[in-house]
């Protein structure tokens, strides 16, 4: 495992030094102008493609890297989430997976030297009738049983961690009880991708903006080539690291995967005075609510019910959002409502992300995250990288390949991620 020195213009030192002398501030990534060749070339500067390559430089030495994104380092989904990390799922798999994601998000801020403000603040699913608190029961068990600090608490003690909640029985939706997990929280998305670019950076990875791929060529059924609007680019290997827009990647080299691209809405409120101290999500009313540091409210719901690439809020999403979150906490009707956005979510039939091989020898996948790729950026680039460095698909990710859908070996996920962020 190498160990790099950071610049001393990144230290506290620097930093304040800096501030205090005229001039621009220096870039925390390069621009570079486009090699012939490279050893391996990751679609999407996203944080799964930005830790993809990171930990190939940091854990194997594979230096001769190109990230490439058609827009701007983290411009897709991992600038558009809600930045929510747990590791409550439901399937023994699943809960292993995100775990080690969350131990890698706790040392992140120290392994990137860049503050990415990760708050484990707990989360809460909550439980509105008998079918749903079987559910987190189950889940809470399967957390246990993998070594995940999750238990199903009643009205009395979600009422102590969020006050400001409606627990008593005159609702039209009463809170029965929820899935509490502590080491769930919240990440500053921006960071968590500012701080992998620059540690890619450091170590000698390029990252290519404004770069778009255009076709990917094969030759006796393996990656030759990529050719994009700034040239072409021999390697053999490429990663399929593109939220969204996978199945577009996919098609270049002649592969249909299950993947249904819907839009999943969010908004967030102007800033209050700090009052919720926990991440608050309700399967039922199809909505989820945390606040930041700064005071905003973020929320977010399910998926929108149609097939789409659009990126645009809708005024239906706003209504309904607004009228499940009284629900939940009726004291903040008057806060208002300052800006909505849209991402792409590439959805599978279990709920369950594709990683691994492909029939294609050289094009490897980590994709159809669904409503949930955020919070499993750092698992999915070390495991990528892992696989790519030693032609071995490490056990973490066996349970994500694609044979899994004709074999009929599905991971579902859907009652712990459909609306679990």
């Amino acid at each position: 495992m190498s160990k790099v020195r950071y610049p001393a213009k990144y230290s506290a030192l620097g930093l304040i030094k800096h501030g205090l002398m005229k001039g621009d501030w220096p870039q925390v990534w390069r621009h570079h102008e486009l090699k012939p060749s490279y050893d391996v070339v990751i679609v999407g500067a996203g944080v799964h493609g930005l830790a993809t390559a990171y930990y190939l430089a940091k854990n194997h030495g594979i230096t001769n890297v190109a990230i490439l994104d058609k827009g701007y380092v983290g411009g897709g989904g991992s600038g558009r989430n809600t930045s929510i990390v747990r590791s409550n799922y439901l399937t023994p798999e699943g809960v292993r997976f995100y775990d080690r994601s969350v131990k890698l998000y706790e040392g992140l801020s120290a392994d990137l030297n860049f503050n990415i403000m990760f708050s484990q603040m707990g989360h809460l699913t909550l439980a509105h009738n008998d079918s749903s608190l079987r559910t987190m029961r189950w889940r809470a068990e399967v957390n246990k049983l993998e070594g995940i600090d999750s238990d199903v608490i009643g009205p009395d003690e979600i009422k102590k961690l969020v006050p400001y909640m409606d627990t008593s029985e005159n609702t039209r939706y009463p809170i029965v009880g929820a899935l509490y997990h502590p080491p769930g929280g919240t990440v500053r998305h921006d960071a968590v991708n500012w701080g992998y670019a620059r540690g890619a950076d450091i170590r000698g990875c390029e990252i290519h903006q404004q770069t778009e791929v255009q076709s990917i060529e094969t030759a006796d059924g393996r990656v030759v080539a990529v050719d994009t609007n700034r040239g072409r680019i021999a390697t053999r290997t490429v990663v399929n690291c593109t939220a969204g827009w996978a199945s577009l990647i996919n098609v270049m080299v002649g592969l249909k995967m299950p993947l249904v691209t819907h839009p999943l809405q969010a908004a967030v409120t102007e800033p209050v005075k700090k009052f919720l101290n926990a991440v608050v999500v309700s399967g039922s009313l199809h909505v989820y609510v945390s606040q930041t540091d700064r005071g905003e409210l973020v929320f977010g719901a399910s998926t929108d019910p149609y097939a789409s690439y659009s990126m645009r809020g809708s005024l239906e999403f706003t209504e309904e959002l607004a009228g499940h979150v009284l629900e939940l906490m009726p004291g903040i009707a008057k806060m208002r409502l300052l800006r909505q956005w849209a991402g792409l979510c590439d959805m599978t039939p279990d709920f369950s992300p594709i990683m691994g091989i492909t029939p294609v020898e050289g094009f490897l996948v980590d994709i159809g995250w669904g409503t949930y790729g955020f919070k499993a950026g750092p698992v999915s680039g070390e495991s990528m990288a892992q696989l790519i460095a030693t032609g071995t698909t490490p056990e973490n990710i066996k349970a994500f390949d694609l044979a899994r859908f004709p074999e009929g070996r599905l991971v579902g996920e859907k009652g712990a991620a459909a609306v679990g962020h």
